[in-house]
């Protein structure tokens, strides 16, 4: 069920509130943590219908998590949030108020929510010790949540918080061309450098086409120029020079295929979502306990 402590937001971008926030202190302190995981990936890769899928398999599992939904535009969502951004943002209002488009009006209303996300904090704070997982699901347009200040509030937030695990979510059958898939990893890289959260790789749609080939290319280099010159592009010579740039960014990433639809593969995905938290306590937890130390 959704929240009832959802933070009040902007009133002249059309919010609404249903209950009172929740105080920020939660139980920062408290020894057990959920892990947070941020559903990154370009439009149609199928973010939202994993996160159905593993609203399902948790739920089946008897395992307690959260939910929170951060596209302000998404007309309907096949999972019940906790927490959902339209119940605080009205995305139609925000674009007539401030004569936006579509990208701008979901670029403002995420503004809009991250300047009470210590509020979304505190809830789930409020609840760490009951909880495994908190899942969020962003906007379809990746750029607006990664390359965003309110992006980087949401996620350096939670990080601060909790181990955090951004889960980048490819579209394996169109990464069958090796164009493509150069492009989805060169994105991932971005991500993986820019946040510096341990980043888990999800090859989704492998009930349409087994991701075996992409782990193939990231391991071996020859199978991918073999790849680019099936395919006779003109940016074939680019790509091959930026596979040998990735090879370092392959050694160190975790990859596992995925079929939202039919959920095979599921285990997986949480068990390398578990080693991902083991390697932010090792690295950014780390960084940030030492910090925390010298202030």
């Amino acid at each position: 069920p959704r929240d009832a402590n959802l933070p009040l937001l902007m009133d002249e971008a059309g919010s609404s509130s249903a209950g009172a926030p929740s105080s920020a202190g939660g139980q920062a302190g408290a020894t057990r943590r959920p892990v947070a995981c941020i559903v990154l990936g370009m439009a149609g890769s199928g973010k939202t219908t994993l996160m159905q899928r593993l609203n399902s398999h948790l739920h089946e599992a008897k395992r307690p998590y959260y939910l929170i939904n951060l596209d302000p535009a998404v007309l309907d969502t096949p999972f019940g949030a906790n927490i959902d951004i339209r119940d605080t943002v009205n995305y139609k209002e925000v674009m007539k108020q401030y004569s936006l488009g579509p990208n701008g009006g979901i670029l403002t209303s995420l503004n809009l929510f991250a300047t009470k996300f210590h509020e979304v904090l505190g809830l789930v704070e409020a609840r760490a010790e009951e909880l495994d997982f908190v899942l969020l699901d962003t906007p379809g347009q990746i750029e607006i949540f990664t390359w965003s200040a309110s992006g980087a509030i949401i996620s350096e937030s939670l990080a601060a918080s909790m181990p955090t695990v951004v889960v980048y979510v490819v579209d394996t059958p169109r990464c069958s061309s090796a164009v493509t898939f150069m492009s989805n990893m060169l994105y991932a890289c971005s991500i993986l450098y820019k946040t510096k959260l341990p980043l888990l790789l999800v090859f989704n749609k492998t009930d349409v086409t087994p991701h075996a080939f992409a782990q193939t290319w990231m391991s071996d280099l020859d199978a991918f120029r073999d790849a680019l010159q099936e395919e006779k592009s003109y940016m074939g010579t680019l790509a091959t020079s930026m596979a040998l740039m990735l090879e370092e960014f392959y050694a160190g990433l975790t990859s596992v295929g995925l079929s939202a639809r039919t959920g095979e593969g599921v285990d997986d995905f949480f068990d390398a979502v578990q080693r991902a938290a083991a390697e932010y306590d090792e690295t950014y937890g780390a960084e940030l306990a030492a910090r925390k130390k010298a202030a």
